[in-house]
């Protein structure tokens, strides 16, 4: 009997050390007169004689091939045949369908082109995979938790089946009864879900797109995803590599961070970055600030609801941090020291958690502070914004973290309608690269002191035991 994908997988993983997936994606401009299938067939050649050895397997995504048409698909072929025995393939096309067509795909993927695993959209229920299952020794990843940052407005939303979980934890949980042979794709720009799934799921595969130009971070995603036993993740990397003069030696780094990650993860029970760790033993001064953060009771685990209806194991209290004196001016301590080469003439605060922080840094400063009206004064002066300033003037965004960009868009709208220039923002703690990204498509930056994996590494959090159900609370 032939063995398990995931089996086949595992072996590949350990003979070569790595956790690390090769895309080969041909991202090429061909001349007309160009021959197609050899183009790109020497473009992926390349890739893969230089990175073989350094990748657990490789991953060609049939979209970049079908946009040649069909010489594109017929140099996908090739590609496959070009990559050495027992290193494993999967087609990235994420079939959906049911019946016979989801059975064409599946002869298309795993008959036609020979590839050892697939990706698939599991929406339309098991009826779109039972026709993959049918091809032995195969496996599939199913998507879970994508890598672009739209897939909140969905793969978010609260469903009320066995409590009130995301649909990604709910999608996670049904696909895995279907069939061993079946894994989660979870983008790696998503560090809560990759902890969340894998606590859900301790023994699951995941392969974790979105490393490097998406904006997740290798050392995070891996340190947040890998099973117990140092495996169970997929690092997927395509043009950094790809793109790379030295698509062998870009490999090699990779997978080599990838394996200081798997060294560092699970100290005594905690999911421990070893960036973050790096970062924090030259910064006695920034651990001891965290800790105290979290002694101060302002980080809970458990279930909670968030202002957006989403449901997170853990919630940031940082207003709790008012209640302290000498932790709040620590925190305002914090922010001057992003500041300092950031040009500003005043400080303006997003209500209302930002407002004592902001106090704080401009007695410690002297820096007038301001801060907009999100909810328009309806009575007296009617001030948009509260405090002095003059149109012009340039401004620093302060706030407490950042998840989405939604207060601060709103607050970065009122001042720039009342003539004020924002170019950056700081935050206390980064809980979701969403923010930054949405942020940097109005020309804005953002600065944070730390963000949520070294807050829950240094509370000391697990990812594989389960947190108890905590109250629901507003974020």
């Amino acid at each position: 009997m032939e063995k398990s994908f995931f089996l086949r997988l595992e072996e590949a993983c350990r003979q070569k050390q790595s956790l690390l997936c090769v895309g080969l994606d041909p991202r090429i401009s061909i001349n007309r007169n160009e021959d197609i299938v050899s183009a790109i067939v020497g473009f992926n050649r390349r890739i893969i004689e230089q990175t073989d050895q350094y990748a657990a397997c490789f991953k060609p995504n049939i979209a970049f091939y079908e946009a040649f048409g069909p010489k594109g698909l017929e140099a996908m072929k090739e590609t496959i045949a070009l990559i050495p025995d027992g290193t494993p393939v999967i087609i990235d096309g994420k079939r959906n369908d049911i019946g016979q067509t989801a059975g064409a795909y599946a002869e298309a993927i795993f008959g036609y082109y020979g590839a050892d695993c697939a990706t698939i959209n599991p929406y339309p229920g098991n009826e779109s995979v039972l026709p993959f299952l049918e091809y032995s020794g195969k496996g599939l990843f199913a998507l879970c938790r994508t890598s672009n940052p739209g897939s909140e407005a969905i793969q978010g939303l609260t469903v009320l089946k066995r409590g009130m979980n995301p649909l990604y934890i709910e999608i996670a949980l049904e696909v895995s009864s279907w069939a061993e042979e079946i894994g989660l794709v979870v983008g790696a720009t998503d560090i809560e879900a990759l902890i969340r799934v894998r606590r859900e799921l301790p023994e699951i595969w995941i392969l974790a797109p979105g490393i490097g130009v998406q904006g997740g971070s290798l050392e995070k995603s891996v340190c947040a995803g890998i099973r117990s036993d140092k495996l169970g993740l997929l690092a997927v990397a395509a043009r950094m590599i790809s793109q790379d003069p030295h698509p062998g030696e870009m490999a090699r780094i990779l997978r080599d961070r990838i394996n200081r990650a798997r060294l560092d993860h699970g100290r005594n029970g905690r999911v421990i970055c070893p960036a973050t760790e790096l970062k924090n033993n030259k910064d006695p001064k920034k651990q001891h600030l965290l800790e105290e953060i979290v002694n101060n009771d302002c980080l809970k685990l458990g279930s909670f609801k968030l202002k957006s209806g989403k449901i997170s194991p853990f919630y940031l209290d940082l207003r709790k941090i008012i209640s302290n004196p000498a932790l709040l001016f620590k925190i305002a301590d914090a922010y001057i020291e992003l500041a300092e080469d950031l040009e500003f003439d005043r400080i303006a605060a997003i209500p209302v958690a930002a407002i004592p922080i902001a106090t704080a840094i401009s007695l410690k400063t002297g820096i007038p502070f301001i801060y907009p009206r999100i909810v328009p004064k309806d009575h007296g002066s009617g001030n948009r914004i509260e405090g002095s300033f003059n149109k012009g003037e340039r401004v620093l965004l302060i706030d407490d973290l950042i998840t989405t960009a939604k207060s601060k868009l709103q607050a970065i709208e009122i001042l720039h309608e009342e003539g004020l220039i924002v170019g950056d923002l700081i935050v206390l703690i980064e809980r979701d690269k969403r923010g930054r990204e949405e942020l940097a498509k109005q020309g804005i930056r953002v600065h944070s002191y730390a963000d949520i994996a070294e807050l829950l590494a240094i509370a000391g959090v697990s990812t594989t035991p389960r947190a108890e159900p905590g109250p629901l609370r507003k974020g």
